[in-house]
């Protein structure tokens, strides 16, 4: 069993809505994290590319051979199969489907280029949900989420909390010849834009995710979202590279919760809508088809 908890150390946002859940759920959302932390740790490591590619695929290739592999405890293992092992547990343990998990290791792989250069809005949510979109589905699986209207919610939630770090990586990401976007604030803005419609499509969809979850779910929701509108507060490119990374402190977490619960009672007087972001599935599902993966 891995012991350390990459959740608490490196995602203080995600660690303080893991707070409101049932504590074996948050244990496992812990596992969830550690398995995109060591692939986004190759991904961002200073060194030789070939390296990173060969360290990455060694965590790819153990995930594939491991999948449908019996008695994997009686093999001896280190901390990244230990990882790569506990999240192949808990797929089978909630019928997760394997290709979603395929679809997160493609998208962090995607970064392992000398230079990523995208330019199109399809390419761009194409990445955020292999990325995070796949995460948001992987998470509503295990909180028992089997409506499909759901589903297609918590795959925009993620891909609104990945627009969300893109638009505020853009200086560090420019820094490892990354742009997802052009380095411009005009450019931040309309990611930021795209990622507030999919903050409001992912909202109703909150109904259908049992009780004892919904809360830490609206307070992950509602403090990412905090992140994106302080970027916008800077106002133009020169306050913004000035700031550096752009984070929710404490009291501003503490105001977001309260804040939360009032979206909590709205989630229950508001009525379930249509998908409202079927266009930008349709554009996702040219190239990753959604509704297999649903």
């Amino acid at each position: 069993m891995n012991k350390k908890n990459y959740l608490a150390i490196f995602a203080k946002s995600f660690n303080w809505a893991g707070f409101f859940l049932p504590k074996k759920i948050y244990k496992d959302c812990a596992k969830i994290y550690a398995f995109c932390r060591i692939l986004d740790d190759i991904a961002d490591e200073k060194t030789n590319l070939d390296y990173k590619i060969e360290q990455f695929n060694k965590i790819k290739n153990f995930f594939e051979e491991s999948y449908h592999l019996k008695n994997k405890e009686k093999i001896e293992l280190n901390e990244n199969q230990i990882i790569v092992n506990e999240v192949i547990n808990l797929a089978a343990n909630n019928s997760i489907k394997k290709i979603i998990f395929q679809d997160l290791i493609d998208g962090v792989g995607s970064d392992l280029k000398k230079r990523i250069h995208i330019r199109s809005v399809k390419d761009l949510l194409i990445y955020s949900y292999r990325v995070a979109g796949t995460v948001g589905l992987i998470m509503s699986k295990m909180l028992n989420v089997n409506d499909r209207r759901a589903l297609k919610g918590a795959i925009d939630l993620g891909i609104a909390m990945q627009l969300t770090n893109i638009a505020r990586d853009v200086i560090e990401d420019k820094k490892m010849n990354r742009e997802y976007i052009k380095p411009d604030f005009e450019n931040i803005k309309a990611t930021l834009k795209l990622a507030e419609m999919f903050y409001d499509s992912s909202f109703s969809s909150i109904q259908k995710i049992p009780f004892k979850y919904k809360f830490s779910i609206i307070v992950a929701r509602r403090i990412y979202r905090q992140i994106g509108r302080k970027i916008l507060q800077k106002g133009n490119m020169e306050s913004y590279e000035k700031s550096g990374k752009i984070y929710v402190n404490d009291f501003e977490k503490i105001y977001q919760t309260i804040i939360s619960v009032f979206d909590l009672i709205l989630v229950y007087l508001k009525e379930m809508e249509p998908h409202q972001r079927a266009r930008e599935h349709a554009i996702i599902s040219q190239e990753v088809d959604l509704d297999e993966r649903i």
